[in-house]
Order: structure tokens, then C-alpha cells, then sequence
């Protein structure tokens, strides 16, 4: 051991404790030593699974937020179809991301929270969902799920900023979880995973060639890019092995018609999937972005969505929006009554949101926040300051170490979320 190196062991040890020597750097393994640091990750609780749903319009926050504090809140319109399943929600009010503006083209940000501008052509850094799926989306068929109701735009994005297409057709999303591939599909899809890895083979040389040749600061970035590149192919061969496997069998029938002029109804069809593809284990991360306009086939709503939402407080434009929202609600509370009458909610933590919390005025602050599942003490509202927003970024914090990550920090934010965790 280097001489160089001291300990005291009678001191409690940061996440960021390395052993240095002869210009190595080594990160330490979890010890007691780093307690209390690790306490509430060590001991969190058994969540595996993280379910976002995101509105592109958002909610109307006066028919969302309720009247009073932690768990005697009194329940707000929308609230009170939910109230057989309070004590396994909270309520989050006063929140936002830090530094995130620009309305609707905000809608990058939501499981990100990387911070933007106004007209800023700023990079994405990975979503919330994706980083856990980075490090535990192999254990299932799918390591993660992305699906818009409407368009294949997405809040999903990857390390290097880029955004996961989504799947928009609620009937291919059955077939891709549910119905076996022909032999020879199979066989087609095995051989296009081989040969992405032995593109990625030859690339491999080329680059090893050019370690030889960079000057240390790059080869450094090299040494990061092969081991991005073996974790791909780790999961690639992880897919290879799945090809063969048969898919399970459920007894949900396939949808066979979209109700294209009632997104609620098309909200229904994807959170029923959603849930079959839980039970199964065929993935354990899931973002549903909510996007369709069309909301005519609501009894009561002869209005666009969109058009609802910038209601400018209009009496009759705030009728029909509260028809269109209660109903996104009541779907979203069936989903996770599923979730509980399968004993899978407290390992799944799931959120409802959106980058608007005033959709009619296109403010990012003050987002809509319902959290759910996971193990964590529900049954609350945590109601933080309208004016000097809460970080949201805190509650995904919270989201990554009762998952058994040990991150120090997530995006912009400073700790975990007060009020979770007894």
C-alpha cells in the first residue's frame, strides 16, 4: 500500500473517498465507515421499478393542488376520486427544475431536468428513466420503454443528449411485448445484433490503433469510450440471448381500435399495456408521454385539447379542460389500484407530471406532481413555496437511491426530497 496514504478510521468516510496511488485512482466500495452519508440509500427499501407519465399540457393547478398541509390536506377536485388510494400517493406542490424555461420546448426537461433558455439550442443530458435503465434495464427483455399516445416525441434521452424515439402505436406495443416472432424473424433479429457487434469490433481496432498514436488526456477519453462500448455489447448479447425466449403469455386481448378522438381513452389503452408489461417482467422502466389533441369523443368537450388548455380562465373553456384532466386523473389512480392489487406498488415508484404548470400561460414553474409507490411515506401533501420553487430534480434523487443507486446528485439538484422518508 502506498506509504502516502493515510486513514482515519475513526471518521465517517464521503461518497467520494479514493484511494490514490502511483497515479491510480480507485473508488472505494460501500462501507459503514460512509454512514450516515448512505444511510437512507443502504436501507431505502426494495423499489425496482420507475414508471413517468408526462402531459404535454399539464394541469390546471387550482383543480389540482388541495387546500392544507401534510397528511390532513384537504382533497382538491381532482383529488377526490383518489382518496380510497391516498396513503399511496403524495402531493407535490411549488416545484420545478432550476434554470428550465421556454414553455412547451421545455418538454425535454421533464425527466432530465437539465436547465435550458428561451430559444437556447442547448444540450440534453440523460433522463431519469434512462439512467436507471443504464444500469438495470438488463435484467429484462426491454431494458426501457418510451411511448407517446400521439407522436414519437419523447422526454427519454440518452447520455450523450440524444432523444429515444417513442412508440406511438399501442398495437405494435403489444405485439413487441406479447407475440412471438416467427423463427425466422427471430433469426433475422439475432443476426442484426451480431452484426452491430461486429461493427462495433472493427471499429474497437481502429481505435486501439489510435490510443497509440493521442497524447494521455485522450487516451483517457478512449479508455471511457471502451468501456461504454463493452457495456453495449453486454447488453447486446443480453438481447441476442431474449431473441429466443418466448414472450409470455397474457390474457389481455390486443387492442384493435385507437380512439383517436379521445385521448383518455387512448391514455387507458397504453396504461393497460404498461401494467401487463410490469406483471410480466418484461421491463421495470417506463415513460408515457401524453400528447394527443383530440378530445371530442369526451361527453361535454367540443374543443381541441390544446386549445382547452390556454382556457385564459374562460368559464367554458375551464368546464371541458376539467373533464378532459379529471379523466387523465382517474386513469392514471385505476393504474395504480392494478399496481397495489398485484402487490407490485411499493416496489414501483411512479410520477405524473408535466413542464407546464400553467399551461395557458406557458410558466414552467410550479409543476404538476403526483408521486406515488416505491416503499415511500405517502398519504401527504408537501406543499413548498409557489414563489421560490422547491427542486424537483430532488425528488428523482430520491427516485434513483431507494432504487440502490448511491448518485450524489441528479441534474441540479441538492439533496434528496424532504418529507419522503420517515
Amino acid at each position: 500500500m502506498n506509504k502516502n496514504v493515510n486513514f482515519n478510521f475513526g471518521a465517517k468516510l464521503s461518497r467520494r473517498t479514493l484511494l490514490r496511488g502511483a497515479g491510480v485512482s480507485l473508488a472505494l466500495p460501500l462501507l459503514d465507515a460512509m454512514t450516515p452519508a448512505f444511510a437512507a440509500a443502504k436501507n431505502a427499501g426494495s423499489a425496482k421499478r420507475f414508471v413517468g407519465m408526462s402531459l404535454a399540457l399539464g394541469l390546471h393547478g387550482p383543480n389540482l393542488v388541495p387546500e392544507g398541509t401534510g397528511r390532513d390536506y384537504k382533497p382538491s377536485k381532482y383529488l377526490k376520486s383518489l382518496q380510497d388510494i391516498r396513503d399511496e400517493f403524495t402531493v407535490i406542490s411549488g416545484s420545478s427544475h432550476p434554470g428550465v424555461t421556454g414553455g412547451h420546448t421545455a418538454e425535454g426537461s421533464i425527466f432530465s431536468a437539465c436547465p435550458n433558455a428561451r430559444g437556447a439550442t442547448t444540450r440534453n443530458t440523460i433522463s431519469l428513466d434512462q439512467l436507471m435503465a443504464k444500469h438495470y434495464g438488463h435484467e429484462t427483455r426491454f431494458p426501457s420503454l418510451v411511448l407517446n399516445t400521439n407522436s414519437q416525441t419523447s422526454p427519454s434521452y440518452t447520455e450523450n443528449g440524444a432523444m429515444i424515439p417513442a412508440e406511438n402505436n399501442a398495437v405494435k406495443l403489444f405485439t413487441k411485448l406479447f407475440v412471438n416472432d416467427s423463427p425466422a424473424e427471430q433469426e433475422r433479429q439475432a443476426e442484426l445484433l451480431r452484426q452491430g457487434r461486429s461493427v462495433m469490433d472493427v471499429v474497437g481496432a481502429e481505435a486501439k490503433m489510435l490510443q497509440r498514436q493521442v497524447g494521455k488526456g485522450d487516451k483517457d477519453k478512449l479508455d471511457a469510450w471502451f468501456t461504454s462500448v463493452r457495456e453495449l455489447e453486454q447488453r447486446i448479447a443480453a438481447n441476442e440471448e431474449w431473441t429466443h425466449r418466448p414472450k409470455p403469455k397474457v390474457d389481455m386481448k390486443a387492442p384493435t381500435k385507437i380512439p383517436r378522438d379521445n385521448e383518455v381513452a387512448v391514455e387507458k389503452i397504453y396504461l393497460d399495456i404498461v401494467h401487463m408489461a410490469l406483471a410480466t417482467d418484461s421491463t421495470r422502466f417506463v415513460t408515457l408521454h401524453v400528447t394527443g389533441n383530440s378530445v371530442n369523443g369526451l361527453e361535454g368537450v367540443d374543443e381541441s385539447y390544446h386549445s382547452l388548455s390556454h382556457h385564459g380562465l374562460d368559464d367554458e373553456k375551464l368546464r371541458q379542460l376539467s373533464i378532459v384532466e379529471q379523466g387523465v386523473i382517474n386513469e392514471w389512480g385505476d393504474f395504480l389500484r392494478r399496481l397495489k392489487e398485484d402487490q407490485m406498488l411499493d416496489e414501483t415508484m411512479v410520477v405524473l407530471t408535466s413542464n407546464l404548470g400553467n399551461a395557458s400561460s406557458h410558466d414552467n414553474k410550479n409543476m404538476p406532481v403526483l408521486f406515488a409507490g416505491g416503499g415511500f411515506r405517502h398519504g401527504q401533501h408537501l406543499a413548498f413555496d409557489q414563489k421560490n420553487n422547491y427542486p424537483l430534480p430532488n425528488l428523482y434523487l430520491s427516485a434513483l437511491h431507494r432504487l440502490g443507486r448511491q448518485d450524489e446528485q441528479f441534474a441540479t439538484s441538492t439533496g434528496e426530497m424532504d418529507g419522503l422518508t420517515v
